[in-house]
């Protein structure tokens, strides 16, 4: 490893151990470094059925597939949201970063849906999930200010596809027999509210139902953000792309721009970089989120 890649890593952990507050900043990029992955191999092991029929190349596409009709879509999406969300990522980053941050006055901002920040340990009282939740659907009548938990109905669905549990209790192609690519009209699912069609709760466009959860959490982070103006506060970026920049990314750098006090650290893999107005009170650190962080935690000592 090079000598900058090194130093980077020491600079961040001194950063880490000595500030006030730490807020996360936390994109797709941090998922992906944690094996959820929306092409090659879990693709293909999971959808491929679809991938034959309908010619889609990756998850993330096939979310905006045009499928046929209403129980193909939902097969689709039940296995989009079981796969994303209902089981833990093939390696522990997340693990990793609750490690480095639990003892911290940490809070962490993410635009990723996949609900792994709780399932590693991470406080819901210090999570903003600005985008939704796979785990939530909401009524396509937008007037309905509700979200409603979908597990059960997620797991019925995999069920009537043909998944099979594993001994590790993971849903898995059974050997020797088919699996199905829609699930029974009756299984569609309705709003319990007015009966009314259901969609996943993720923002796309101005129908995005914020409830209340999405609301206290939003305040919980304007709260952090004012509660800790002009301390030295570590703004920690994961894997943020260009996407939706004006959500994580350029707040972070205005912040630290605004307070002297603020470091500004950008793990990303072939895109860390700051600007160069912060780029003295910045570390940007290209390669995989989840050796970095291991790095940190195998330095035993600070220089």
């Amino acid at each position: 490893m090079n000598q900058n890649y090194d130093e980077n890593i020491k600079r961040l952990k001194h950063e880490l151990e000595t500030c006030d507050a730490v807020l996360v900043g936390a994109g797709a990029g941090l998922s992906t470094s944690a094996g959820f992955t929306y092409s090659g191999e879990r693709f293909e092991r999971y959808f491929f059925d679809f991938a034959k029929k309908f010619g889609i190349s990756d998850i993330y596409s096939g979310g905006f597939y045009p499928f046929p009709d209403d129980e193909t879509r939902w097969a689709w999406w039940a296995r989009h949201i079981y796969y994303n969300r209902y089981i833990d990522a093939p390696k522990p980053v997340y693990k990793k970063l609750l490690k480095l941050v639990k003892d911290k006055d940490y809070f962490v901002l993410t635009t990723n849906v996949d609900h792994q920040f709780q399932k590693a340990g991470f406080d819901k009282k210090r999570l903003f999930y600005t985008q939704g939740d796979y785990g939530l659907f909401q009524s396509v009548n937008s007037a309905i200010k509700k979200t409603f938990d979908n597990e059960e109905w997620v797991m019925k669905a995999m069920e009537a596809q043909g998944f099979a549990r594993n001994a590790d209790g993971i849903f898995e192609v059974p050997e020797n027999k088919a699996i199905a690519m829609k699930i029974p009209t009756a299984l569609i699912p309705k709003c319990a509210v007015d009966g009314s069609d259901m969609t996943t709760n993720l923002r796309s466009d101005y129908s995005f139902v914020e409830d209340e959860g999405w609301h206290r959490a939003s305040d919980a982070y304007s709260d952090f953000v004012r509660r800790h103006k002009g301390l030295h506060i570590l703004y920690l970026e994961l894997g943020v792309g260009a996407n939706t920049p004006v959500i994580i990314k350029y707040p972070f750098w205005q912040m630290t721009y605004d307070n002297p006090k603020a470091v500004y650290a950008c793990l990303n893999f072939n895109e860390a970089f700051c600007p160069e107005q912060i780029s003295d009170r910045s570390i940007c650190i290209n390669g995989d989120i989840f050796d970095i962080l291991m790095a940190m935690i195998m330095q035993n000592t600070l220089t």
